[in-house]
């Protein structure tokens, strides 16, 4: 099994920390953020890994070489100057993933969850690791049901942690959703794609709930690496 991490962002709201550092090389715990994934990845079984870069793409073959450290093959799939969104940067690094099912992270989030816990088969097209809401996103974003369906809609929701699982079926007929620039490379978000298929009944998930935190603030990443550090 194959995974992606995205690391294209540009980090505007890290600035001035990512004015010279992508978001998912900033240090927590002693440790890139990205480092963190590529240890759980290695441990799953995971042997070939793509990161999706941008913003400052040459730093990430600087601090994360091959890959052989972790005991894997890293693939750098560059975008261009503007990211892709994380749509356009999956279908852009599908050629490197292949025809089967696939992890994706975030590259910028931190999370105790157990990759092991991951289906090698999601259910339809997406399997997606939720998490309680934190504070600055009290709405969430999806339902998760009793059966394990993750919906759109439904009831109390919980947020998306920004790991999973997918089948490459998941961005078939992508234009049909009306988002995005359909231009060369095309540059489109995943919601709606997952949308669609939470609608068809082809979207199933996990309530993980643990450690994990969405570093979008350098407040965050302070209280983060101060916590890591006193583990």
């Amino acid at each position: 099994m194959k995974a992606l991490v995205f690391a294209a962002g540009l980090g505007e709201r890290m600035r001035p920390l990512t004015l010279h550092t992508p978001k998912p090389l900033l240090v927590a715990g002693g440790k890139p953020l990205l480092a963190w994934h590529l240890e759980k990845l290695a441990a799953l079984g995971v042997r070939e890994v793509v990161v999706n870069t941008s913003w400052l793409a040459d730093r990430f073959p600087e601090v994360l070489g091959d890959g052989s450290r972790w005991g894997l093959r890293l693939y750098y799939s560059y975008e261009g100057p503007e990211p892709l969104e994380t749509g356009g940067g999956m279908l852009h690094a599908l050629p490197l993933l292949g025809d089967g099912p696939f992890i994706a992270v975030n590259g910028d989030i931190w999370t105790d969850y157990d990759f092991a816990r991951l289906p090698r088969e999601p259910r339809g097209d997406a399997h997606l690791v939720l998490v309680d809401n934190p504070q600055h996103h009290p709405g969430g974003d999806f339902m998760l049901a009793g059966d394990g369906g993750v919906h759109a809609d439904g009831g109390a929701k919980l947020t998306f942690s920004g790991i999973g699982v997918y089948r490459p079926s998941l961005l078939a007929d992508w234009r049909a959703t009306g988002d995005g620039d359909p231009g060369n490379p095309p540059r489109f978000k995943l919601a709606p794609l997952l949308r669609r298929a939470m609608a068809a009944g082809r979207a199933g998930g996990e309530h993980h709930r643990g450690r994990g935190t969405d570093v979008g603030t350098p407040e965050r990443l302070a209280v983060l690496d101060q916590a890591l550090l006193a583990d």
